[in-house]
C-alpha cells in the first residue's frame, strides 16, 4: 500500500489555515486540484476527515485524531530531507554514536577536537546513555557504533574490547583513608556508602565481586547515576565504590584507592553490528578513541 503523501500534505494545509482557499494558495494549487486531493485521501483511507460549508470548513473526529500524527510525520520527514539537502549541498557527512556518559565526560573534549581538525566536513551527533540503551541503539541502526561495558554477546552485533579498568574505592581527600594507597574490604567496615540503583550495570558488577562480603557494606544510600553517587562522596555523605574512569568527574576533590584483597574490573568494548562496515569518519574516530585511552593509562 502506498501511501499518499500529496494528500496527507492538503489535509494538513486545509486543517492548520481553516480555507479552502488558503491552503490552495500556500500549495500553489487550484482549489479543484486541493479538493480532488482531500477526496482522494478520504476514499484511501475510508473515513470523512473534513467537513466543507459554504461558511466553514471543520474537521471530523477522525480528522481530529489524524491531525496531530500527521503534522508530527510530515515535519520530521521534511527535516530529515531539509538536512541531508543541506550535508549534500556543503558536502558534508554526518556522525552518530553512542558511549557512556561518564566516558563523554572524561575524553570526548579532547577527541571530538582532534576529529574535528582532521574532519572538518562531518558534523557528530552524540548519544550518551546507560549500557542496555547503547546496545539498543546500535542494534536500530540509530548510531554506527557504541563504546559500552562488554556483557553478553548479541547475534547480530560485534564487540570489539579495547579497555579494561579496576573498580576503586572513592573518598574525599580529607577523608581518613585518603592518606592511603589502596585499601581492603575489612578497612571499611561501619563506613556509610552510597550505590548505585539495582538495573544498573556498575551495580551489577560490583555486586558479583564483592559476593558474599557485599552484606558487610553498610549501603546507606542508593542513587540513580554516578555523578550523583560522586556528589555525595565529595560532600563527605558517604563513600562509594566505581569505575576508575569515574574519578576525573570532581578532580582534586576525591581520591581513587584500590582494593588490594578483591578484584573488581569492567571492560569497555566497542559495539558494532555484524557484517557492517563501519564509514570512514567512524573509522578514525575510533583510531582517535584508541589512541586516547592508550595515552591515559
Amino acid at each position: 500500500m502506498r501511501t499518499d503523501y500529496l494528500g496527507l500534505e492538503a489535509f494538513v494545509a486545509v486543517a492548520e489555515l481553516g480555507s479552502f482557499g488558503k491552503a490552495a494558495s500556500y500549495l500553489n494549487l487550484s482549489q479543484t486540484a486541493l479538493s480532488h486531493r482531500i477526496r482522494k485521501l478520504e476514499a484511501d483511507l475510508g473515513v470523512q476527515l473534513i467537513v466543507r460549508t459554504t461558511r466553514e470548513v471543520s474537521l471530523t473526529k477522525e480528522g481530529q485524531k489524524l491531525l496531530p500524527q500527521v503534522r508530527r510525520d510530515l515535519r520530521q520527514l521534511a527535516d530529515a530531507y531539509s538536512g541531508l539537502r543541506q550535508r549534500g549541498r556543503a558536502k558534508q557527512e554526518e556522525l552518530s554514536f553512542a558511549c557512556l556518559p561518564t566516558f563523554a565526560y572524561c575524553y570526548l573534549s579532547s577527541i571530538l577536537k582532534t576529529f574535528s581538525c582532521e574532519c572538518p566536513n562531518v558534523s557528530v551527533q552524540l548519544e550518551d546513555q546507560p549500557v542496555a540503551r547503547i546496545y539498543e541503539l546500535v542494534q536500530e541502526g540509530e548510531v554506527e557504533f557504541g563504546i559500552s561495558v562488554v556483557g553478553a554477546r548479541h547475534w547480530d552485533l560485534d564487540i570489539e574490547e579495547i579497555y579494561t579498568e579496576p573498580y576503586v574505592l572513592l573518598v574525599p581527600c580529607d577523608h581518613p583513608l585518603a592518606s592511603r594507597d589502596s585499601i581492603t574490604r575489612a578497612d571499611l567496615s561501619g563506613l556509610d556508602f552510597v550505590r548505585i540503583k539495582t538495573q544498573s550495570t556498575n551495580r551489577k558488577l560490583i555486586d558479583e565481586a564483592l559476593g558474599e562480603h557485599s552484606s558487610e557494606f553498610v549501603w546507606r544510600y542508593e542513587v540513580q547515576n554516578s555523578a550523583m553517587a560522586m556528589r555525595l562522596v565529595a560532600e563527605g555523605v558517604a563513600l562509594t565504590v566505581l569505575p576508575s574512569l569515574t574519578s576525573g568527574l570532581f578532580g582534586a576533590q576525591l581520591k581513587a584507592l584500590p582494593f588490594s584483597d578483591v578484584k573488581m574490573q569492567r571492560t569497555l568494548g566497542v559495539v558494532t553490528r555484524k557484517g557492517l562496515p563501519l564509514s570512514r569518519p567512524a573509522t578514525r574516530l575510533l583510531e582517535i578513541i584508541r589512541a586516547c585511552l592508550r595515552d591515559n593509562h
